[in-house]
């Protein structure tokens, strides 16, 4: 299919958007657009086709939304955006979450813009990518014979991974201010920051402002937002290693996200590694997996860049679309 192909990052705040013009290649012309400024996705496409594209014409689309997808249509979950890729009158669209994009940017990440957490070298096997946002999202990536598969999924709604009697602690004093079910995304995740620091205030028995994510992570030499971020990380770590094993990702677990580049040396200096090993009898397998902060500035792009390739190369070979075709 000729080229360019339209690549995009959909969230609630931004969109952002790229061209592909050589095959094999990362999406150029790269654009953030606020969501807020436009009345759904198809005026935010062709705003950025005018304005940063040059009034390109793209035959193929790959379109990562924050949201659930089904077949053409879309939801934006923190957001007013919803509808069907169809509407954008490009012939043909693959439509996927943004998890699913993240998971099929791994393979093609150039080592500069990893952090290793320990382990090994990442392999080619199943790997994960987790990521704390504005919510926590989970993707797996499998190998197979036409490249590779990403797998999404909902795991950051499993149950929060507690480990220790501090963790217990904090899940006790958020059940007795009436959140019943404490799952991983409730702490997990950029809103579950601020709410873990006031889990602890409460568990060490402290008056403290209610604080944002972004207030706390610059604030560690105050020893409850540095102990808040401490508690987050070796949580994060047991959460990652508990998705390792369930889905046996000796490919590597990776960590995405808005929080984690933040705080980047914070993690690394963490419990984290520790935490993620620390499962009975199951050490040794966690120990040979590798662990990586993910530091690019648009891994999405990229992986929705790879992800239609890789579908456009599989799709039967024709001249010209005969109709539209969607995921």
């Amino acid at each position: 299919m000729n080229l360019p192909w339209l690549v995009a990052d959909v969230g609630g705040t931004n969109a952002r958007f790229g061209l592909v013009t050589e095959p094999g290649r990362g999406p150029g012309s790269v654009a953030v657009l606020a969501v807020a400024d436009h009345a759904g996705l198809p005026e935010a496409v062709t705003a950025y086709l005018a304005e940063h594209a040059d009034g390109a014409r793209p035959e193929a689309a790959c379109v990562a939304i924050a949201g659930p997808v089904e077949g053409d249509r879309y939801r934006l979950t923190n957001a007013g955006w919803a509808g069907s890729v169809r509407d954008l009158g490009i012939p043909h669209v693959e439509l996927v979450n943004d998890f699913e994009a993240l998971a099929a940017s791994l393979p093609h990440l150039p080592a500069a813009e990893l952090v290793g957490l320990g382990g090994p070298a990442p392999g080619h096997g199943v790997k994960v990518v987790l990521g704390p946002g504005t919510g926590l999202g989970v993707a797996g990536l499998v190998p197979a014979a036409e490249g590779w598969i990403p797998v999404p999924g909902e795991g950051g709604h499993v149950t929060v991974p507690v480990l220790d009697e501090r963790d217990h602690e904090i899940v006790r004093a958020l059940r007795a201010e009436g959140m019943g079910h404490v799952v991983a995304e409730h702490l997990l995740s950029g809103p579950g920051l601020a709410r873990l620091h006031h889990a602890l205030a409460l568990v060490r028995g402290v008056e403290a402002p209610r604080l944002a994510a972004s207030d706390i992570v610059a604030r560690m030499d105050d020893s409850l937002c540095a102990e808040t971020v401490e508690v987050f990380c070796g949580m994060l770590g047991t959460f990652a290693g508990n998705v390792a094993l369930t889905l046996g990702a000796r490919g590597g677990v990776y960590l995405g996200g808005g929080v984690l580049p933040r705080i980047v040396e914070r993690v690394r200096a963490s419990d984290f590694r520790r935490r993620f090993e620390a499962a009975p009898t199951m050490t040794g397998y966690l120990s040979g997996i590798a662990t990586s902060l993910i530091v690019s500035p648009q891994p999405a792009l990229l992986g929705a860049a790879a992800w239609l390739g890789q579908r456009l190369a599989a799709a039967p070979k024709s001249s010209k679309p005969s109709k539209l075709e969607y995921a």
